[in-house]
């Protein structure tokens, strides 16, 4: 996989620095950190499923300690999309980092990628999803779907010092845990997910942390010198309270002083030149969700003698093949066979009362591979997240010799329901999970208790390479991506959750 320059969603906890020093482990360069917090400097903490707030005080510091440019916007939306998979909605929070992302990109064009903390929250995952596939960028999401036990001893091991700012859960007291380090709470959150099963990550909103110190801080480290500790709720179980900071201050990791090290903050502090206030208002600012591809929609129909269509149906599904047998006429090569045949199916479907949204599984058969990118450019003209609102339908991808048999350049091969009752795992973030899908399939459709799997190749996940070791050792390796999809799909395909990673 290219190395990449990656800008950092940071919300000051540990989750989201360790998945900067995972960025850097696979090759990829952070070149700038970008964080959303409140309009309100005073206020601590926002009622918000996407970003975690508390702490936000210290972020500006960040810029400093790292030697990077630090990207920040105040959060002027709030939570209007409430479903699982997010659509593009005026107002909502998530556009105020779409604005803020579209700003880095603006003043930092070589930025490729974007770094989040996501480890288990579907909600948040598929929001930062839609905004990198909106600016043309990749999500990386290393700690995606890893083990909380084990990744709460890596970081404790890799040595980032962070505290606790918030607590949130049986079992935690807000007098007594508020501010600890999490190397020393370590033990007592094993403790409590035997007792009470709570995340040992805070993955379930059970606590919130603040880094001071990780390798990714050469210039500094961050000592906090005063705070103060707000009861949110003095429940008898699970009281709530948050770390509100008062002062702060940098101490030096370098032999020549940072401007302001070893001063005490009062949170008053003169603006740094690399610290950037993003502003601009929450609207849109590409084309509205459906708006109709006119290439699509000019295509010249085939001559019926040309197109062939299959249709089969059995209880609640049916499938429709449809290919292009006489390559005599006027040669269109594979794009052009392509686009009438998805529209020819398009067409197929509307004429049943349905769309692509109906569609479980798309067989695509091309006559060669080395064609692939253009073949995916015009299947992304037809099958799109707009269209698709309960999920694109999984794909597999395959070279036949259709030309020999007959049957042009592409052959194509639809399953679909004729309800709207399917489920869909789409995981377009690169992580150490499994393969991701940098495009517009999904890893497993479920629709009445059979579950539809994408084809899997024998990749390494972070790297997105085909492993070493020839073909056994792909199949091996295309093996346990098929299991990792299989094994995850119960908690990934229920949209249920929702936190702040």
């Amino acid at each position: 996989m290219q190395k990449m320059k990656v800008v950092a969603l940071v919300s000051g906890g540990k989750d989201s620095c360790y998945a900067m020093m995972k960025c850097i482990q696979y090759g990829h360069q952070i070149v700038a950190v970008a964080n959303l917090l409140p309009a309100d400097d005073s206020v601590d903490e926002l009622d918000s499923y996407m970003y975690q707030t508390v702490g936000h005080q210290i972020i500006v510091s960040y810029a400093e300690c790292m030697g990077v440019p630090l990207f920040r916007r105040r959060i002027q939306g709030s939570t209007r999309h409430h479903k699982l998979s997010y659509q593009r909605t005026p107002g909502d929070e998530v556009e105020d980092m779409f604005i803020l992302l579209n700003e880095v990109k603006k003043q930092i064009p070589s930025v490729t990628a974007v770094s989040s903390g996501a480890i288990a929250s579907d909600y948040q995952r598929l929001r930062v999803e839609s905004v990198c596939s909106r600016l043309g960028l990749v999500s990386l999401a290393y700690l995606w779907k890893q083990d909380q036990s084990l990744l709460l001893q890596e970081m404790i091991t890799n040595e980032i010092m962070a505290i606790t700012v918030k607590v949130a859960a049986m079992g935690l007291d807000p007098a007594k845990h508020l501010g600890k380090e999490i190397a020393f709470l370590e033990p007592y959150l094993h403790k409590l997910k035997d007792l009470y099963g709570i995340n040992v990550c805070g993955e379930g909103g059970e606590y919130e942390t603040l880094t001071l110190d990780c390798p990714l801080f050469q210039n500094a480290r961050i000592m906090l010198d005063d705070f103060q500790v707000v009861l949110h709720s003095s429940d008898s179980i699970a009281p709530v309270g948050v770390l509100h900071p008062l002062k702060f201050h940098l101490e030096s990791k370098q032999s020549n002083s940072l401007s302001g090290n070893n001063k005490t903050n009062d949170l008053c502090r003169e603006n740094i030149s690399s610290v950037f206030e993003v502003q601009g208002v929450n609207l849109e600012e590409c084309k509205a969700p459906g708006e109709p591809d006119p290439e699509v929609n000019d295509l010249i129909e085939v001559s019926s003698h040309r197109l062939h269509l299959s249709k089969t149906e059995k209880d609640n599904t049916f499938s429709i093949c449809c290919w292009l047998q006489d390559t005599s006429g006027p040669p269109t090569g594979l794009q052009g066979d392509l686009k009438l045949i998805l529209r020819q199916i398009e067409l197929q479907l509307e004429g049943c009362g349905l769309g692509w949204e109906h569609v479980l599984y798309i067989h695509l058969y091309i006559s060669d591979m080395d064609q692939f990118t253009q073949a995916n450019e015009t299947y992304v003209r037809f099958i799109t997240q707009d269209k698709c609102p309960f999920g694109v339908p999984s794909r597999s991808t395959i070279e036949l010799p259709l030309i020999q048999a007959g049957l042009g350049r592409a052959y194509v091969e639809v399953l679909v329901a004729n309800d709207q009752s399917k489920r869909v795992l789409h995981v377009q973030s690169i992580s150490c999970w499994a393969p991701s899908c940098i495009g517009p399939y999904s890893q497993a459709t479920l629709h009445k208790e059979i579950l539809h799997m994408a084809g899997q190749l024998g990749l390494d996940p972070p790297t997105m390479t085909l492993c070493d070791g020839g073909s056994t050792a792909e199949l091996e390796s295309a093996l346990q991506n098929s299991e990792s999809t299989c094994r995850n799909k119960a908690d990934s395909l229920c949209p249920r959750d929702y936190g702040n990673a």
